[in-house]
């Protein structure tokens, strides 16, 4: 029997104590261990860890091949569909953590809630949102940028997504989501290592989340049904969608999704945001060009969907800052039967994991990759951009449902606060990644508060969408 042939990688890990001390390296640098990996091995190698074995990669044809060419070989890992130590554990069956046939009727259950012409009606309640937050910084100098991104974003997708005001339960769930970020990324040695009856102090924390998450899904779906009414919101769109045989999803389907759109539908941005400040902090240049496409552009008034096509230099800047610090950086898959990848075999059952992060910071798809430049995403540039070198929503069938909301959402806010305020780093700050669920700043990131003369500021009230406009 032939022996099969592996790629390259660091010293197998055959013993319990390999095992740890590979797995405390992943806890203490998951970043630059991983990246250092990339550097000397390329674009696959491989990790062993008693009879496991997880193959990674950024190069972008293997990225490609496993996303779309040969999407059907490959399911979610058990990080996401394993339901005692995955995120299913915490999400249930939602569109993040199922695979298979399943997926495929949720998928397309779903996606009615994500159209284009809905996700714009959720212009004006992200403009009022962020107006909202940003009444709130009148009179304070510094702030945690990282907990007013989160607080923000939270409060627009609990508005999109139940069209209630719930205002009085955000905390409940930001902290519930708060928890969760750290049960899922902490990749804790002991969690990993101890059955699963042995109480701790992080798995009371994660099952007290999901309770107040139930708590408060279960009773608004309850409410909904006894109105039985379309109240332009996305839990209108998921109680009233029907598959091909007329059947609907049940309540607990309706909470699967539910709470992943809560995850996903704010924590992302949220953390596209924080890098997003925290770059242009550091490169004034750029800031400029913003500050001067946002003031040419709106002249003093509140953004409308309209505008945002006007300001396209704001995008690239998001997309820049998303393509440093990608919100998704990694995500994994395992494969389904025996596959051929970049000259190897993949064997059935192996995990692949994929770096964005590895592949958005690749010096043979990114000159000067550490550098923070926006024009990269400039229309004329784009030909330029190696194809699947850049993934910060994934890529495939499997390419996140809600990009273009989670675009919009950042647009939006990005240029309402720069419009207002310069954010400058607090003196002695030193700012890291902290590659939990997403990617997040560590600890914070704590900002100095420079208001801006800005020429007119209407009231959000006279805010119109202008749906004509948006049809061009």
């Amino acid at each position: 029997m032939a022996v099969q042939t592996l790629p390259p990688g660091p010293q197998a890990a055959r013993n319990i104590l390999q095992i740890i001390q590979l797995m405390r390296q992943f806890q203490a640098d998951l970043l630059g261990f991983t990246s250092k990996n990339f550097a000397h091995y390329g674009g696959i190698w491989k990790i062993e860890a008693g009879k496991e074995t997880q193959y990674m990669i950024s190069d972008p044809d293997l990225i490609q091949e496993v996303t779309v060419k040969q999407a059907d070989k490959f399911h979610k890992s058990a990080d996401y569909v394993d339901p005692d130590r995955g995120l299913a554990r915490f999400l249930g069956s939602g569109l993040l953590t199922n695979d298979g046939e399943f997926w495929k009727r949720q998928r397309k259950l779903v996606a009615p809630a994500f159209h284009t012409k809905r996700i714009e009606a959720y212009a004006q309640t992200m403009v009022e949102a962020t107006q909202a937050m940003l009444n709130n910084w009148k009179g304070k100098h510094t702030l945690d940028i990282d907990d007013e991104m989160m607080r923000g974003t939270l409060q627009i997708v609990v508005k999109t997504l139940f069209n209630v005001d719930i205002s009085a339960e955000a905390t409940r769930i930001g902290d519930a989501m708060t928890a969760l970020q750290h049960m899922v990324g902490s990749n804790s040695v002991i969690e990993t290592f101890l059955p699963l009856w042995i109480p701790t102090p992080q798995r009371a924390r994660s099952k007290k989340a999901v309770s107040d998450l139930d708590e408060i899904v279960y009773r608004l779906i309850g409410e909904w049904r006894k109105k039985g009414e379309d109240n332009g919101d996305l839990m209108s769109m998921l109680l009233l969608a029907r598959d091909d045989e007329g059947s609907g999803m049940s309540d607990k389907q309706v909470r699967d999704e539910a709470v992943t759109l809560f995850l996903a539908g704010h924590d992302t941005t949220a953390n596209t945001l924080n890098w997003t400040w925290f770059m242009l902090a550091q490169n004034a240049e750029v800031e400029a060009k913003l500050h001067h496409e946002i003031d040419t552009v709106l002249e003093g008034r509140l953004p409308t969907l309209a505008d945002l096509r006007r300001l396209p230099y704001a995008e690239m800047v998001i997309k820049e800052s998303m393509r440093l610090f990608p919100p998704a950086y990694f995500f994994g898959r395992v494969a389904i039967e025996d596959v051929q990848l970049g000259g190897y075999t993949v064997a059935k059952g192996t995990s692949i994991g994929i770096s964005a992060y590895a592949a958005h910071r690749d010096p043979r798809w990114w000159n000067e990759p550490e550098r923070f430049q926006p024009e990269r995403f400039a229309p004329e540039n784009a030909e330029n951009i190696r194809k699947y070198s850049y993934i910060p929503f994934g890529a495939g069938p499997r390419v996140c449902i809600g990009n273009s909301f989670a675009m919009m959402e950042a647009h939006l806010m990005l240029v309402m606060i720069a419009q207002r305020y310069q954010l400058r780093l607090s003196p002695g700050q030193v700012v890291k990644p902290d590659p939990l669920l997403t990617m997040k700043p560590k600890g914070g990131l704590h900002m100095l508060l420079q208001e801006r003369n800005v020429s007119r500021q209407l009231p959000v009230d006279s805010y119109q969408l202008d749906a004509m406009a948006v049809g061009d």
